[in-house]
């Protein structure tokens, strides 16, 4: 008896199923990457522990500009302790609503797809705490409200297990 309530309850935690891209697919408005992330834009976001306690705030001032299918995205971060680091991504749009992405702290290439109104990237990244650095993945998923606003919440994983949260507002 026991066993096989252990069994229904590993096999329920396995069943439980995560968005899916295609689930956007066709939603307006549709997520035009290099129209949103053209010009100057501004965040403000939390970072999240495990278990959802909000560590640190930030803001974020940002420059996107394109040549054709490759575009720049310049971010300027400043943290509510008064830390201050940039990013800049260079970002490639491909066939099919897809996109690369590189950028400094980024272990790799990030991959991204888009469908409807949603923008999801997978990414590999070097981040810094105190004076030890860590390689985690960001599940990246971006959410364009309208022609002016973007919500974005990031799951960050270190050996496939949830260990932080980003969520922020992009405007334009």
């Amino acid at each position: 008896m026991k066993l096989s309530l252990l069994l229904m309850a590993t096999l329920s935690l396995f069943s439980c199923s995560s968005q899916n891209l295609n689930d956007y697919d066709g939603m307006a408005p549709e997520f035009d990457v290099k129209t949103f992330f053209a010009g100057q834009l501004q965040a403000k976001g939390v970072v999240l522990d495990r278990s959802g306690t909000v560590t640190r705030r930030f803001s974020v001032e940002m420059i996107g500009s394109w040549q054709g299918n490759r575009g720049t995205l310049a971010e300027w971060f400043v943290f509510d302790d008064g830390e201050k680091t940039e990013r800049t991504w260079i970002i490639t749009k491909l066939p099919g609503g897809r996109y690369t992405g590189t950028a400094g702290d980024i272990a790799g290439i990030a991959q991204g797809e888009s469908a409807g109104f949603a923008l999801h990237w997978d990414y590999q990244l070097n981040l810094v705490v105190d004076d030890s650095e860590y390689l985690v993945t960001f599940d990246d998923w971006l959410y364009q409200l309208d022609q002016q606003t973007v919500i974005n919440r990031s799951y960050i994983k270190k050996w496939g297990m949830q260990v932080g949260e980003v969520i922020l507002v992009i405007s334009k």
